[in-house]
């Protein structure tokens, strides 16, 4: 039987040139996002996250970026996706996404994040990235992705989403 391949809407050259990851942390029927201070997509909500460093593991670059920005320490993480991004500029972002519901600490605002619990039901995606409200819902209720999307600025131009499970 001939397994099938995944085709990958971005040319088969398509190398990032920088490695980052997102984290969603839920409670209930809640997750905690920030207000951006900071860095690429200031101003806008998203989840905590940001670059890995060299020497670290994907995981490891998430732990510390949720503690740099919110002063709290996930455990726990599943990686749920993977989000590649295309900017019209040059940035190619390759994206990690966790989700976990364990933590130790109280999100606390630092210089570079407000963070905030959001209803599930109440989710402010006109205040996020275009991508997101086309693979957020679907990861939060426990669905694994693979999303490619380009950009020039804040401006969606194309994207695909495959759900895997």
């Amino acid at each position: 039987m001939q397994q099938s391949r995944l085709k990958m809407p971005f040319p088969g050259t398509w190398i990032p040139n920088m490695i980052a990851n997102l984290v969603f942390l839920t409670r209930g029927d809640e997750v905690l996002l920030i207000h951006k201070k900071t860095g690429l997509g200031a101003g806008k909500i998203n989840g905590p996250g940001g670059k890995q460093e060299p020497g670290e593991t994907s995981l490891e670059a998430a732990i510390r970026e949720v503690r740099e920005e919110l002063l709290i320490t996930p455990h726990r993480l599943d990686a749920m996706g993977e989000l590649h991004f295309d900017f019209v500029d040059g940035l190619r972002l390759h994206c990690t996404v966790y989700r976990g519901e364990e933590f130790s600490g109280t999100p606390t605002e630092t210089r570079e994040a407000k963070p905030e619990w959001f209803r599930l039901d109440e989710v402010p995606y006109d205040r996020m990235w275009a991508d997101d409200r086309y693979w957020l819902p679907q990861m939060l209720e426990g669905r694994r992705f693979r999303g490619w999307f380009r950009f020039e600025g804040e401006t969606m131009l194309s994207r695909e989403v495959i759900f895997t499970s």
